[in-house]
C-alpha cells in the first residue's frame, strides 16, 4: 500500500523588503533543511520573496515565470514539492502577487491572487492586478492541491470551490499583520483568533486539510504575526506555529484522513453546484439592473414591495410566492 503520511515544513520567515537576491538565498537554505528534515512538502508565505509592503518596488522587483533567478529555486527544488511566493509580471506587463506550485524542478501550478483589499492598512488594488482563476491541480502528494494568498481566504466562495475542484490540501500563505492585540481573545490577538476560526471552518465544511503558512517580522512600521497552522479535515489543529518567532516547523499529517473524514461526513458528496450557479445568475441579474432586485426596497410595515414580480417585473411561480417564509 502507498504510504499516506506527508512531512511538511512550514517556512515561517521574515523576508526582507525589496531584497530578492538575499531573500532567495534564504528560500534555498530553508529547501535544503527541509529536505534533511524528511520534508515532502515546504511551504513559503505570501511575498516571501520579495517582503510585503512594496508599493512602487513591485515592478523592480517582479519576476516572469521564465526569469533565471525564480529557475533557481524551481531547480533546487528537485524530489520536493514547494509552495513559493513572489511579484509575478504576465506578458502584458501587468503585476499579480502571486504563488506557485514547484515540483520535481518545474512549476506545476501558479495562482495569481484574485482579492486585494483595500480596506484599513491595505492598498493592494493600487498596486498590483487581480487574478481571475482559481483551480485545483493533481500534484506529486497524491492529493489535490488548492493555492489561495491571504485575503483570497476571506471569501468564502475560494475554499469551496478548490474543494469541489478536487482539492484535498488547501493551501493559504500569508502576510498578516498582527492587529487588536486584546487579552479578551483566548489567543491574545484578535487577527490570529479571526485567522483560526476561518481555518477550522474550511477545514470541517471541505474535509480537508487546511494549511496556513503566515511570515512574521517587520516591513516598514507594519508588524506580521506568524502563527501558521495546519488543520485537520474534521476541523482540529494538529499544528499551531508561535506568534512571531521565525523558524522553520515540521508537521506529519496522515492524507488518509481526508478519505475517511469525507465518507463519514459527505458534505461535498452532498453540494449542489448547480443550485448555486442557478441561484449567484440570479443575483447578478438582479445587481447588474436586469432583474428586480431581492434586497432592495422593503414596504412601510416589513411588506416586500417586490415580492411575486419575476425577473423583468411579472409575477413569479406561485410555488415560489407560497414558499415564503419557510
Amino acid at each position: 500500500m502507498t504510504p499516506t503520511t506527508l512531512r511538511i515544513a512550514l517556512a515561517q520567515i521574515a523576508p526582507r523588503l525589496g531584497q530578492l537576491e538575499a531573500n532567495l538565498d534564504r528560500h534555498l537554505e530553508l529547501l535544503e533543511a527541509a529536505r534533511a528534515q524528511g520534508a515532502g512538502l515546504v511551504v513559503f508565505p505570501e511575498l516571501g520573496l520579495t517582503g510585503y509592503l512594496l508599493q512602487d518596488l513591485a515592478a523592480e522587483v517582479a519576476l516572469r515565470l521564465d526569469d533565471p533567478r525564480l529557475g533557481r529555486l524551481v531547480a533546487a527544488t528537485g524530489d520536493l514539492s514547494a509552495v513559493v511566493s513572489f511579484v509575478e509580471e504576465s506578458a502584458d506587463h501587468r503585476i499579480f502577487i502571486a504563488a506557485a506550485l514547484v515540483e520535481d524542478g518545474r512549476i506545476v501550478h501558479v495562482h495569481r491572487k484574485c482579492y486585494l483589499p483595500t480596506y484599513g492598512l491595505f492598498d493592494e488594488r493600487r498596486f498590483f492586478a487581480a487574478g481571475d482563476a482559481i483551480r485545483a491541480v493533481p500534484s506529486g502528494l497524491g492529493v489535490g492541491v488548492g493555492l489561495a494568498i491571504c485575503e483570497d481566504f476571506w471569501h468564502l466562495a475560494v475554499p469551496a470551490l478548490l474543494a469541489l475542484d478536487g482539492a484535498q490540501l488547501l493551501i493559504n500563505v500569508s502576510s498578516s499583520p498582527g492587529r487588536d492585540l486584546a487579552a479578551s481573545h483566548e489567543v491574545g490577538l484578535g487577527t490570529a483568533a479571526s485567522w483560526r476560526t476561518l481555518m477550522r471552518t474550511y477545514a470541517q465544511l471541505t474535509t480537508s486539510f487546511v494549511v496556513y503558512c503566515n511570515r512574521v517580522g517587520v516591513d516598514e512600521s507594519i508588524s506580521f504575526w506568524g502563527g501558521s497552522e495546519v488543520i485537520a479535515p474534521s476541523g482540529t489543529p494538529v499544528f499551531s506555529a508561535p506568534f512571531y518567532d521565525e523558524g522553520l516547523y515540521g508537521v506529519e499529517i496522515d492524507l488518509a484522513d481526508v478519505r475517511r473524514e469525507r465518507i463519514a461526513l459527505p458534505l461535498l458528496r452532498d453540494e449542489r453546484p448547480e443550485l448555486v450557479v442557478r441561484e449567484l445568475e440570479r443575483i447578478i441579474a438582479e445587481r447588474a439592473g436586469l432583474a428586480v432586485d431581492a434586497t432592495g426596497e422593503v414596504g412601510p410595515e416589513g411588506v416586500d414591495l417586490h415580492a411575486g414580480l419575476g425577473p423583468f417585473g411579472g409575477v413569479r411561480a406561485a410555488a415560489r410566492v407560497e414558499g415564503r417564509g419557510r
